[in-house]
């Protein structure tokens, strides 16, 4: 806690500078993310980083990995003002408002055009609850598609029955009971010793975790299905971001503006080659076959209709806005 405390303290000190002789003194932030550096969103952070620091007075120290605050606390700690910016999973936040998880119902919004879409329809609706919250979100940044990891070959749905499946969001594991899976959330950190302890034996999810957490460790195949392209949010406490001086504050949203279309370019790039990944280190991977793929998408019409019932009106003419527009 000693080093947390005095990073906190850091960060407080440094969103408090005032300007001095007429130049703005440098404004230093922490930043708390859960992944790895090899993750090309954390890789995306660290160039968005860059360009905050190169165009404006704020330096921020992003500490991934989990290493400061776990990722599902990170919402929490920049809304209390423990960290000025952090990284979040919006898929986890589904017990809030079911509009957190509606970009993971299997098949909604299957490929990056799609998603883009439901994103930029998604974002007045976030704004608003961000705003309430004291924050508010910089950028967003797309998973790649999601796929399963099993210690078997997927030829039907059938091969899914009673397997233990570690996934994400109250989304996916419904999606993942319906599959016939005994499906558990589980946040990132924990999958290695679920896997070493037997409460998992399968994955759903991207090609990328599976690269972080050196999923050949414990399955040998990997079937990509696509299906969900779920976001990550970078977000930031409004307190912090309103002491910054009008030109920093211009100066980082053009840095998010910028690092939002990276990521989602990043992401499409990675997909066939982290399968490569994959493979080199002894998988099996595999298209998802039409069997298992027609059945995700009678799930994802099945899950539409239980959203509707539990969103606002607000949320489901945003979902329907999404829908006319397919």
């Amino acid at each position: 806690m000693g080093k947390f405390k005095t990073l906190v303290a850091s960060a407080v000190i440094g969103a408090g500078m005032l300007a001095s002789a007429g130049q703005a003194q440098a404004v230093d932030w922490i930043m708390a993310s859960g992944y790895p550096d090899s993750n090309f969103l954390t890789k995306n952070l660290k160039l968005f980083i860059e360009d905050v620091k190169s165009s404006s007075s704020v330096n921020i120290q992003l500490n991934p990995n989990d290493t400061l605050i776990k990722l599902d606390a990170i919402k929490t700690a920049v809304q209390r003002g423990q960290v000025p910016i952090g990284e979040i999973r919006l898929g986890v936040y589904g017990n809030e408002d079911p509009m957190y998880i509606l970009a993971g119902l299997p098949f909604i919004a299957p490929d990056y055009a799609s998603a883009w879409l439901l994103k930029d329809l998604q974002k007045e609706y976030f704004d608003a609850i961000f705003k309430k919250a004291g924050m508010r979100v910089l950028f967003y940044q797309p998973w790649p598609g999601q796929g399963f990891y099993t210690k078997f070959p997927v030829t039907k749905v059938e091969d899914f029955s009673g397997k233990k499946l570690r996934i994400y969001s109250t989304a996916t594991q419904k999606m993942g009971e319906m599959l016939g899976f005994d499906a558990t959330i589980l946040p990132f950190a924990e999958i290695p010793q679920a896997f070493s302890t037997g409460l998992i034996e399968a994955l759903f999810t991207s090609p990328q975790t599976g690269i972080d957490i050196q999923a050949w460790d414990n399955t040998s195949n990997f079937t990509y299905a696509g299906a969900i392209f779920s976001k990550n949010a970078v977000i930031v406490s409004e307190r912090a971001f309103s002491a910054l001086s009008a030109e920093d504050q211009a100066a980082m949203l053009a840095a998010a503006e910028k690092a939002e279309l990276r990521a989602w370019e990043m992401s499409a790039a990675t997909t066939a080659e982290q399968m490569a990944v994959l493979a080199k280190n002894g998988m099996t991977t595999a298209k998802a076959p039409e069997a298992v793929t027609a059945k995700m998408k009678e799930i994802g019409l099945e899950m539409m209709k239980g959203w509707r019932e539990t969103a606002s009106p607000e949320a489901i003419a945003i979902l329907d806005r999404y829908l006319a527009l397919q």
